[in-house]
């Protein structure tokens, strides 16, 4: 709302008539955090370390992401939006960084959480570097999942501290971008946060 976009939000459904009817009056789609991604998407066994997952959840944004990348729709992954995005497009997730990655950078930060955690590289020329003119940024984490193999169709815009993968973009698309940080956390003390929030509803419009 503050950066001038009026929300609507979806109701959890797997029917496809209704959720295309829904895409249809929309021009950008967030894509929020929630429940970890069904290892299943990415043709892997869950380990113990796995958290609870929504079925329903995980179908409803496949029909929605196949939906609006297709119309070549405005797409902001978050948390959980960057990670199903990838897993859906053909990559693949680290299941617990904690087993699986890990490293000194503190990725499950306690609250508050509008404060930075660890920072981040922005690459040069990409489009999140054109918006935000910066090559390093301090940013918040609260994820225990994160992008392993990265989808073929997707590009990374900015990396931690310890290597993994902070932020991606789909080069064929109009606009298709995804952050593993949570900028919807920390808009109203960082003016990066509202760039990216006022970039993604400028091109709603």
């Amino acid at each position: 709302r503050e950066a001038g976009g009026t929300p609507v939000i979806f109701p959890l459904t797997e029917d496809r008539e209704e959720l295309e009817q829904l895409c249809s009056l929309c021009n950008g789609f967030l894509i929020t955090g929630g429940q970890d991604v069904d290892p299943a998407i990415y043709r892997e066994t869950p380990i113990p370390q796995m958290g609870e997952i929504c079925t329903v959840l995980d179908q409803m944004e496949r029909q929605v992401l196949e939906y609006v990348i297709k119309e070549d729709k405005v797409v902001l992954g978050i948390c959980r939006g960057i990670q199903y995005l990838n897993a859906m497009l053909g990559g693949s997730l680290y299941q617990d960084l904690n087993v699986q990655h890990p490293s000194k950078t503190e990725h499950h930060m306690e609250p508050p959480y509008d404060r930075v955690i660890h920072q981040v590289q922005i690459i040069d020329g990409t489009p999140l570097h054109q918006l935000l003119q910066v090559t390093e940024l301090g940013v918040n984490s609260y994820h225990h999942q994160a992008v392993k193999t990265l989808a073929p169709s997707l590009t990374v815009m900015a990396e931690s501290e310890d290597g993994l993968v902070e932020a991606v973009y789909m080069p064929e698309k109009t606009y298709v971008w995804a952050v593993q940080w949570h900028p919807e956390l920390s808009y109203q003390t960082d003016k990066y946060s509202r760039k990216i929030f006022e970039s993604f509803v400028a091109e709603c419009k």
